[in-house]
């Protein structure tokens, strides 16, 4: 089964990273978003991926390109250009990496892989920009049992302020940034029937609009509610609190214990300080989706 991974957008609400490169390779905890979302899958068994590139696809075509020498040591013999690697880290993971346009939006870049995923079944699909620790089995399994066309996981948006419970004016209770208990939002970890492709219009057709909405009406699309972590990278602050949980080894969604998944960790860039971001590129819960 396919995964597919939206990875083309601008990710303008953090151009303060993204100004160098597609805001799947911002690093957490010393390794791309992109390489998570792939560990994710491929615990689970999904390690087919077709890549959706657009805003500076070259940086991601070059890190897969450079993954297995990076990873490995090499003896160079200069006199015939030979290379021999050693202490090679295998992932067994096959990774088709396409452009979709610079400009094309969530549906456009979908229907720009048509020749990829017709005649193949059953796909998945998800944001280059989002972590979540859900059993990805469990929602294909839930697909299954339903029988229509679309699985969307919809998750609670994470909280950015602790709450207070008040007797007059004393405080009786104080809860410090959880989930949120009502509301449900789109959290990406799709799983798709090949006939949502006939849902998706022309490049400049946003998924989360028309296609969404025509396959709720047409009662084609359900969702699979998951109660747990979940967290999109849409600004500096998230960056930090992702970076925070893994540096603490408390990162959610670090489902894979394989060490050969992890390849040597590369310096990041020193993190800028938040109170540089602009107020509109701190939405509450609103994602950008790429």
């Amino acid at each position: 089964m396919k995964v597919v991974i939206l990875a083309g957008g601008k990710g303008t609400r953090f151009s303060e990273e993204t100004v160098l490169r597609p805001k799947p390779m911002i690093e957490v905890g010393g390794y791309p978003m992109l390489w998570h979302i792939m560990n994710l899958y491929a615990h689970h068994g999904f390690n087919n991926f077709v890549v959706a590139l657009g805003y500076k696809g070259e940086v991601i075509k070059d890190y897969f390109l450079r993954y297995h020498p990076t990873n490995s040591d090499i003896t160079v013999d200069l006199a015939t250009g030979a290379v021999d690697y050693h202490r090679c880290r295998p992932v067994d993971w096959k990774v088709s990496l396409i452009d979709t346009g610079a400009e094309s939006a969530t549906a456009g870049r979908l229907r720009r892989l048509e020749p990829y995923l017709r005649g193949h079944g059953t796909f998945l699909l998800t944001y280059g920009d989002g972590l979540c620790d859900v059993n990805v089995a469990d929602v294909v399994a839930f697909h299954r049992r339903h029988g229509k066309l679309m699985t969307i996981t919809a998750v609670r948006p994470p909280a950015r302020f602790g709450t207070m419970v008040f007797n007059g004016n004393r405080v009786a209770q104080f809860a410090e940034k959880v989930q949120t208990e009502e509301g449900w939002i789109n959290g990406g970890f799709f799983v798709c029937e090949p006939g949502v492709l006939d849902y998706l219009g022309d490049d400049t057709t946003v998924l989360e609009e028309a296609p969404l909405e025509q396959l709720a009406a047409d009662g084609q699309l359900e969702a699979y509610r998951y109660d747990g972590f979940w967290q999109c990278m849409d600004t500096q602050r998230d960056k930090n609190h992702l970076d925070e949980l893994w540096q603490r080894g408390m990162a959610p969604w670090k489902v894979w214990t394989d060490v050969a998944a992890e390849p040597p960790r590369h310096p990041q860039r020193p993190i800028r300080p938040s109170s540089r971001l602009p107020r509109e590129a701190d939405p509450e819960v609103e994602c950008e989706f790429s």
